[in-house]
Parts: C-alpha cells; structure tokens; sequence
C-alpha cells in the first residue's frame, strides 16, 4: 500500500477510530478522545484532522524519521498513525 493510500485511509471516521483501538494504547487513546472533545471533535473526526494535519506541518526530519521506522514496522499503519497522533496530543 502507498503512503497516500494509507493516509487516505485515515479519512474515513470509521475507519480511523478502529486504527485508533487496535493500536492497544489506552493512554493514547484517552487522550485522542479527550482532545477531540475538547474541540468538538469525534474521535475519528478528530484522527483525520490529526493525520492531515502531521502531513501537511511535518519536517523534513519528521519525515525521514518516519520513513525509518516504517521501513522496519510490521505493520506501517499502526506506525503512522501512532506518530501523526503522538505529535498532535
């Protein structure tokens, strides 16, 4: 899957909040759930915000980084997504 796939992916609400959940990460995901709240998100709203949001202000170093670690995942999803969410809450 291409890197434009996977993002595309997160766009769907659905889609996005069962990435969030099988990712296994309570406090992350409290903290997504929270966020969203906050801002009058849903949760899966809230993830395609946070996904679109990484693409468009990452660093070049950002990116490097992650291609690295996507490069070595098993499964470069849950990476992405675990990164674009870790930096936005």
């Amino acid at each position: 899957m291409l890197l434009g796939d996977l993002m595309a992916r997160f766009e769907d609400e659905t889609v996005a909040l069962e990435a969030l959940v099988n990712l296994g990460d309570l406090p992350l995901t409290v903290r997504v759930q929270d966020r969203g709240a906050e801002v009058g998100m849903t949760p899966g709203s809230f993830i395609g915000s946070c996904v679109r949001r990484y693409v468009e202000q990452a660093s070049n170093e950002e990116w490097t980084t992650l291609f690295g670690l996507l490069s070595q995942a098993v499964d470069p999803g849950s990476s992405f997504l675990r990164r674009a969410l870790s930096q936005a809450v």
